[in-house]
């Protein structure tokens, strides 16, 4: 009888021993884990870096700033003849042809083509192309000519080799084109580049004055430098080119 009691009893306990040891496997659930907060940095908008503006050599700075500055103002273009004051003359800064882009930036630079290159017609008149049927200077048209601007520009000992090389072009140097029937065209070098190192130009070729991949669209037929390093705008000797001075 002592013996079937200690068996039940024995039992008994085996069964709650059992059921504890269920209950904490099965049924109680598994204790939370701590909750760990790790910061954030706070979110910044992020900024691309800024666009470095290459800067116009220091002897042509006025001039490039002119160049800049018709490209927000002079929106279209006009060969009308027009009566102009002497010196210091221009057509109305809206509108303009090629030569006037060049024209309105060597002014800003200090030189007066309009001036310049009449007195050198009046010196050596016959020297000067005969296009237009012409007899005399004209103050009012001839700086405004690009064939005009050409041959000063040549006479003045400016001139400089035409090439394939992007950088025999540097900023203020003037490019004369051949649109083709005859027709000239000019313009500015910038101190800005395409990806591959091409030159952009200043110009006017018909829809106000732009900056624009420009320097081999169209046949070169005349590269020159009349400002060099060191701001001198007196002419070289006739025949030599600025190409020896220092840049």
């Amino acid at each position: 009888m002592l013996l079937r009691v200690t068996l039940i009893i024995l039992l008994i306990i085996a069964t709650l021993m059992a059921g504890i040891w269920a209950y904490r496997h099965f049924i109680t659930p598994p204790p939370t884990p701590p909750v760990v907060l790790i910061p954030t940095p706070p979110y910044t908008t992020p900024s691309l870096p800024p666009v470095l503006k290459p800067i116009p050599p220091a002897h042509v700075t006025k001039l490039l700033n002119s160049v800049f500055k018709q490209v927000d103002v002079t929106r279209s273009y006009d060969p009308s003849y027009v009566n102009l004051k002497y010196p210091g003359g221009d057509v109305k800064e809206s509108t303009g042809v090629c030569a006037d882009v060049v024209v309105r930036a060597f002014r800003a630079q200090g030189v007066d083509l309009q001036a310049a290159l009449h007195e050198d017609m009046r010196k050596a008149f016959n020297e000067y192309p005969k296009k237009w049927g012409m007899k005399a200077p004209d103050t009012n048209i001839d700086h405004r000519r690009v064939y005009n601007l050409m041959k000063f520009f040549e006479r003045k000992g400016k001139s400089l080799p035409i090439t394939n090389n992007p950088d025999d072009y540097l900023p203020g140097d003037v490019v004369a084109w051949d649109l083709g029937k005859g027709q000239g065209h000019i313009g500015i070098t910038t101190q800005y580049k395409t990806p591959d190192g091409v030159p952009l130009m200043g110009h006017n070729v018909g829809y106000g004055t732009n900056i624009e991949n420009a320097l081999f669209f169209w046949p070169i037929i005349g590269h020159y430098r009349y400002f060099n390093a060191q701001g001198d705008v007196s002419a070289t000797r006739p025949g030599h080119t600025t190409t020896g001075l220092p840049r």
